[in-house]
């Protein structure tokens, strides 16, 4: 008997969740939006189950729909593996590559990389994803990478090939309105207590998650994206250590301030990482190519 969830039906589902409507699930697989609610409605009436809550705003799953989706990702990873894999026995090129840079990274490097790869024209697809402190490893062991750019930190031995490609200089600074901006000595603790810090979350879905750079504050607020909390800093919302190499036009313009500030923080040595039984071409071309890149 033929199974009612198929891999059309999982990847609708993967999409209404990504993108929060059917409108933007559809659009996203080239799809029109009544096509989309088919495909669901089918699965839900063959299964006799309801995945979605639609009386909200976003299309929400429920827990049958959670269920079928959690497990359902893990079939599209190894389907979209298999292909790769028919492709690569073929011609040795992947079908699909995935390269995740860690928000500390800057973008430009990485795309001047791809630029450079599609002169090669293979036709391999590139999807470039975001990271944030440990999710690097987290993506690498999840298989939801290929390449991680910019993962630092308790280093898996082994597993992986690791190429340094740099240290990052953190520096504590604050808003040119900021009240710390005008205090004419090195900041202390005590000082941070009476503002909020602001902070990159840990992107780790399996691994366990990490934090760096905290201190005793009045508040915490948490960010998703480096960048994110560059624009929030700038803005005055809150203090903490910042990546020289992301705000020398801010440095320099005097929108952001350095100060010198007591509280510790360690500049660690940043890396790019892909498992060492990865023997696709594109994989080879990137690897050897990306650790010749200025990153910081």
């Amino acid at each position: 008997m033929q199974s009612p969830i198929t891999l059309d039906a999982l990847r609708a589902l993967d999409a209404i969740d990504r993108k929060g409507s059917f409108s933007a699930a559809a659009k996203s697989l080239f799809k029109v939006p009544s096509a989309l609610t088919y495909t669901i409605k089918k699965l839900e009436d063959d299964l006799n189950v309801v995945l979605f809550d639609r009386s909200k705003q976003r299309a929400q799953l429920t827990s049958a729909g959670k269920l079928i989706l959690e497990q359902g990702r893990e079939i599209l990873i190894a389907t979209d593996k298999l292909e790769s894999a028919v492709k690569q026995l073929d011609s040795g090129w992947e079908r699909n590559i995935t390269i995740s840079r860690d928000t500390i990274i800057p973008l430009a490097p990485l795309l001047e990389s791809v630029f450079e790869f599609n002169k090669l024209e293979h036709g391999t697809n590139i999807t470039i994803s975001e990271e944030s402190l440990g999710g690097g490893w987290d993506a690498l062991h999840s298989n939801r990478t290929d390449i991680a750019i910019g993962v630092s930190d308790h280093l898996p031995k082994g597993e992986y090939q690791i190429k340094e490609i740099g240290r990052v200089d953190f520096l504590f600074a604050v808003s040119q309105d900021h009240p710390l901006a005008f205090i004419d000595r090195p900041i202390e603790a005590s000082d941070l207590l009476l503002y909020p810090s602001l902070i990159v979350s840990d992107s780790s879905l399996l691994l366990p998650t990490r934090d760096t750079g905290l201190f005793k504050s009045k508040q915490q607020i948490r960010f998703k994206t480096m960048q994110a909390k560059i624009e929030a800093q700038t803005m005055g919302l809150g203090v903490g250590f910042l990546p020289r190499h992301l705000i020398k036009q801010q440095l320099t313009e005097g929108i952001l301030i350095e100060k010198k500030c007591t509280a510790p923080r360690v500049n660690p040595p940043l890396f790019i990482a892909w498992h060492k039984d990865n023997d696709g071409k594109a994989c080879e071309w990137f690897a050897r190519e990306l650790v010749h890149n200025k990153w910081l």
